[in-house]
């Protein structure tokens, strides 16, 4: 009798999901990364100007405990899709990264990706900045391969080709979503920024098989290298109320965003413990 309950409890054990029951990231059709601009959490959620972030950390799910990787903008944006900073310390406009991005795994894979850079003059722009938009915020326009490359630059394309790729059914696998200057809350309120998020995020919710991940690239203080940041998970794939309260940075969110999509991870992303326990 000891024997067979023995056998019965070892077969439990084996049969259980990996990490203590978590429910580890699942195959998706889509990950949309939308990132805003240097907000601790407390400025964002509670804050009766941020309806939309509020109704949808409790629809959807909060990352609590997520920080910036470092200061200023541009190293968190090349942690977020290469997994590095590429000892890159300012928001250098000429520099160039000759390193592999998250745009290199995702075609070796067969896969697609765009960024839509919201005020964004014209696909494949490479310029540091025009109007609200700047090129700090936009990650892949640094990398080396990227840059040299027509095919792979009209992969960078204003906000408004978003649109357009939801109604005929073409938002690729991976996409990265950057609002302007105001729109980020860089330079406008919290109440403009969350107004944006509205208009841009709502129709990404009704897809199948999607996880959109709103992010911060960094906040106002040194916590952790980059501050304690706004980090919420929505979309189809992300179960109600849930929440994730690991300890959390851009390279998680990477490795979150190439598990989903079958990807192997890139630099510092390897190491790193992806989203789980709110997936559907």
């Amino acid at each position: 009798m000891r024997y067979l309950l023995a056998i019965f409890v070892a077969s439990l054990i084996l049969a259980a999901p990996a990490a203590s029951g978590v429910v580890p990231v699942p195959a998706l059709d889509h990950v949309v990364v939308v990132v805003f601009e240097n907000k601790e959490t407390s400025s964002v959620l509670g804050n009766r100007a941020a309806p939309t972030f509020n109704g949808y950390a409790r629809r959807y799910a909060k990352l609590t405990r997520y920080f910036g990787v470092t200061h200023p903008s541009l190293p968190n944006y090349l942690a977020l899709v290469s997994g590095s900073t590429h000892g890159i310390t300012s928001n250098c406009t000429t520099c160039i990264v000759a390193a592999p991005s998250l745009a290199d795994t995702l075609e070796a894979a067969g896969k697609t990706w765009k960024t839509y850079a919201d005020g964004l003059p014209s696909p494949g722009f490479l310029g540091g900045s025009y109007q609200r938009y700047v090129k700090k915020h936009n990650p892949f326009a640094y990398f080396q391969d990227i840059a040299a490359s027509p095919t792979k630059r009209a992969n960078i394309v204003p906000l408004g080709r978003l649109a357009t790729d939801l109604r005929a059914s073409a938002l690729p696998d991976f996409a990265l979503v950057v609002p302007d200057l105001c729109h980020s809350m860089h330079d406008c309120s919290v109440a403009v920024g969350d107004a944006w998020l509205k208009r841009t995020v709502a129709p990404l919710l009704r897809l199948p098989d999607t996880a959109v991940l709103v992010l911060f690239d960094e906040g106002s203080t040194g916590l952790r290298g980059g501050g304690h940041t706004p980090a919420l998970a929505v979309g189809t794939a992300v179960r109600p109320g849930s929440a994730f309260t690991g300890v959390m940075n851009h390279y998680g969110a990477l490795r979150t965003v190439e598990q989903a999509l079958g990807l192997p991870p890139l630099g510092r992303s390897a190491a790193a413990r992806p989203i789980t326990g709110i997936w559907r």
